[in-house]
């Protein structure tokens, strides 16, 4: 492989602290009311948000010291274990039920989301997949149907807890990393017409899905319902204008708008910091988005290649979900905004995966 340079990509890492310093200090502006009232501590969720913090900082540091090949010799195995606890968290008594999802494993308010370690399986196995069989990508059943059998099954199986915003980041950074590795640009619009008649179809047969469409459309419609998540976020954003109300100053986390630390954490931004605050995030994302793109067109090989396109996508990916929905562009989803939202498993993946990325950086040409 080559010798390793001294150092990772400068610029990746960064921006990476960058927003988590910015994530902390958010937590901790939009939870302190909400933690007082849930808990008696204002400090309740910044205290997890610091735990999990420095958790994937020292992961983020393994596997940035962790030569990145060595995990095409665990694919198999990672992506088996991803499927088996997807399963398992299916299993009424052993997946736990939160937000109105059979999503996570663990004991009372300590758990884990196997479907955010099953993005990570996912594109290290379709990057190890493509990586040794990339000649058979352009040949529709043996070469694009495996991994979009694949994707499929971990799709599916996310969507029975239900979870469409992580669903739909996996596929998201999947076909990219399939597009990537060579496929037809006329069989993925087949294929994208299939799937966007089954989304309807999985739209229709859940009627909350449906009403959360309509809100989008039309969120002042049922403003008290469907519509308010949405209607409160916008509240929060048009008062912040060019500087906002001043850090800590939202009147929104008072209860008006759910989840403020976590799915909905970018409108106590804009209210708060305004469109400056809001513009430094996206501008930070962007420039990680970038070096990440970069390290994955100068890795010294496909596999190096195709594991970073899909790690930047990953993240690229729910940013746009996340902001998408905050500014009412996307339905309402329930997905965080990565380095930024107050989270657990989602946040130690995160920088798990920005470790893997700057070990490749240290690889590029």
């Amino acid at each position: 492989m080559g010798k390793a340079r001294s150092a990772p990509d400068a610029m990746i890492a960064l921006c990476t602290l960058a927003l988590l310093t910015i994530g902390l200090v958010m937590v901790y502006s939009a939870s302190a009311v909400l933690s007082f009232h849930e808990h008696g501590d204002y400090f309740y969720y910044l205290k997890r948000q610091l735990l999990f913090a420095v958790l994937g900082v020292i992961a983020m540091f393994v596997t940035m010291n962790t030569d990145y090949w060595i995990w095409k010799k665990y694919a198999k195995v990672g992506l088996i274990v991803c499927l088996v606890l997807l399963v398992a968290v299916l299993i009424p008594g052993i997946g736990v039920i939160r937000g109105g999802a059979r999503s996570w494993l663990g004991i009372g308010s300590f758990g884990i989301q196997p479907s955010e370690f099953m993005k990570l399986g996912m594109i290290v196995f379709l990057s190890k997949l493509l990586s040794e069989q990339q000649s058979k990508i352009t040949l529709f059943t043996k070469g694009l149907v495996p991994p979009l059998a694949l994707m499929g099954l971990a799709f599916g199986l996310i969507m029975l807890q239900p979870d469409l915003g992580t669903g739909a980041v996996l596929v998201g950074a999947s076909l990219l990393i399939i597009y990537i590795a060579g496929a037809r640009l006329l069989h993925l619009s087949y294929l994208g017409m299939v799937g966007a008649a089954g989304l309807v179809g999985l739209i229709i047969a859940a009627p909350y899905r449906l009403k959360r469409i309509t809100a989008f459309l039309d969120p002042w419609q049922d403003p008290l319902g469907a519509g308010y998540q949405a209607i409160q976020s916008l509240y929060a954003i048009g008062p912040g204008g060019l500087v906002g109300l001043g850090l800590g100053m939202s009147r929104q986390k008072y209860s008006y708008l759910p989840e403020p630390q976590t799915d909905f954490i970018f409108s106590i931004i804009a209210e708060e910091l305004g469109f400056i605050g809001g513009a430094l995030v996206l501008i930070l994302f962007m420039l990680l988005v970038w070096r990440g793109m970069r390290t994955a067109i100068t890795a010294p090989d496909t596999f190096g290649s195709l594991l970073a396109t899909g790690i930047v996508g990953m993240i690229g990916v729910q940013v746009i979900i996340n902001i998408g929905v905050v500014i009412g562009m996307f339905p309402v989803t329930g997905i965080t905004l990565p380095l930024i939202s107050a989270g657990g498993s989602s946040l130690t993946l995160i920088l798990a995966s920005i470790g893997v990325l700057l070990n490749i950086s240290r690889y590029s040409r």
